[in-house]
């Protein structure tokens, strides 16, 4: 199933994309896309719904974040080894984890705002991981068991503010730095979460081509591996790094965002999103 959540801000409803991708209202079966909705009982209640007995959704919606109720955003660094050395920084041992600010996540075609002060704004396509079941110390062989689904994710990011000190929070969590969406495409749907396709373009232009095949941590390990150190909780949102590409590895000269650029990508199977660039207001 694609599901998602449509409206404007602070009044999304819950939705599915029927199969010949209209919007089916699905606020007349439950309150909203979170909590016990997302786990395999709840997702499994949804999947025997018929999309033609529900209303379709005229004109075009406003997509929300597809999930509500995330309580942790976190994310992965590092997670491609192109990109770390582009980055000049080593391949990590182990999975970086850091926290995104839940003040951050957005709809996934809402303007990035430029923060105030912000001189290298950058982008990062990701294969987000939505997790449907609370687990804690789960095991890489039952890693999988606990997602509920994939969503793309831009982790945008101020590389002049994340640089500032050790911690990279600053650069990660500003309003607006988290698209996610447009979908939460069950588990089902995909497979093999390290065989999709991503991309990003500014302006029309590629920057980033990749595949989730390179990661250096893959889903299941990362799922494992956060679950050893916080509890996750229906809704939580995995961010598991981005491949090479970003403007602050590009050669001879960093590229950063400015107002009025437009950031589309998308990852195959998951949809696509489109932002754009916006002055501080």
């Amino acid at each position: 199933m694609k599901l998602c959540r449509i409206g404007q801000p602070g009044q999304e409803k819950p939705a599915l994309v029927d199969r010949d991708g209209g919007l089916r209202d699905l606020s007349g079966i439950l309150p909203d896309l979170g909590g016990a909705a997302l786990s395999a009982a709840g997702l499994a209640k949804l999947a025997a719904i018929d999309p033609a007995s529900l209303p379709l959704v005229a004109g075009s919606p406003r997509y929300g974040v597809p999930v509500a109720g995330t309580s942790k955003f976190i994310c992965i660094g590092l997670n491609y080894s192109e990109h770390a050395a582009e980055a000049n920084l080593p391949t990590p041992p182990e999975p970086i984890v850091f926290l995104k600010a839940n003040s951050a996540i957005c709809g996934p075609n809402d303007d990035t705002v430029v923060p105030l002060n912000s001189t290298k704004l950058d982008w990062e396509v990701e294969l987000g991981i939505v997790i449907g079941e609370t687990a804690r110390n789960v095991a890489p062989d039952k890693a999988l068991d606990v997602v509920a689904g994939y969503c793309v994710i831009n982790d945008v990011s101020e590389r002049a503010f994340q640089m500032q000190s050790t911690q990279w929070d600053k650069g990660k969590g500003c309003d607006t730095f988290g698209p996610t969406g447009p979908w939460l495409v069950t588990r089902d749907e995909i497979p093999d979460p390290q065989a999709l396709g991503m991309w990003l373009t500014v302006n029309g232009k590629t920057m980033q081509d990749g595949n989730t095949r390179t990661m250096i941590f893959d889903v299941r390990t990362i799922v494992s591996y956060v679950s050893r150190y916080m509890t996750l909780m229906p809704g939580d949102i995995i961010a598991t790094g981005t491949p090479s590409g970003v403007g602050m590895g590009k050669k001879p000269e960093p590229i950063w965002l400015k107002p009025g650029d437009v950031v589309e990508l998308g990852i195959a199977g998951l949809g696509q999103q489109k932002q754009a660039i916006v002055p501080y207001r």
